[in-house]
């Protein structure tokens, strides 16, 4: 069969495959809305850990606020990023609905920031990431993500960070 001869090809290639990613994954709800209430950030958070580890994927840590989600994922390199954060807010976002946490449709907004570290740098930044209602208290979501984007010198354009509420 072709699909078990090519799988086991890919098998004996990864088994030489050493590597060392580390993905901080920034998104938001949709047009920023304040949705997600704090009441349900422990059972959310375990349901994102199930769809990454259900993906053979490591989430090292995770937070969340009422508007977005910040989550630090040790990535193999098998998986496309982006697959792993189009299931995370597919499978939250099915979720979230089903639980009738919100009025209306919950979606998160389209796209996503992503920046990678050194295993060095990993006890700041899950100390960041789990320090974030602290550190929302000074600045906002839109000033720490153009902070992040500026600081790994990402290049982007105000108009299109975020999509506008429609008018």
């Amino acid at each position: 069969m072709i699909s078990k001869l090519r799988q086991e090809r890919h098998l004996r290639h990864m088994a030489n495959t050493y590597t060392q990613i580390y993905i901080h994954v920034v998104f938001a709800v949709e047009v920023r809305q304040s949705l997600i209430n704090s009441e349900h950030n422990d059972e959310l958070q375990k349901y994102i850990t199930g769809i990454v580890s259900g993906q053979k994927q490591k989430l090292i840590a995770i937070n969340n606020m009422p508007d977005h989600l910040h989550m630090l994922v040790g990535l193999k390199p098998d998986m496309a990023l982006s697959n792993v954060v189009r299931d995370v807010k597919a499978g939250s976002s099915k979720f979230i609905n089903e639980k009738h946490w919100v009025m209306g449709r919950f979606s998160w907004q389209e796209g996503f920031g992503a920046f990678s570290y050194s295993r060095p740098q990993l006890g700041m930044l899950i100390r960041y990431i789990e320090n974030q209602q602290k550190h929302h208290g000074k600045k906002s979501f839109l000033e720490e993500y153009t902070t992040l984007l500026d600081k790994f010198e990402v290049e982007y354009d105000q108009r299109y960070i975020f999509k506008p509420i429609d008018g």
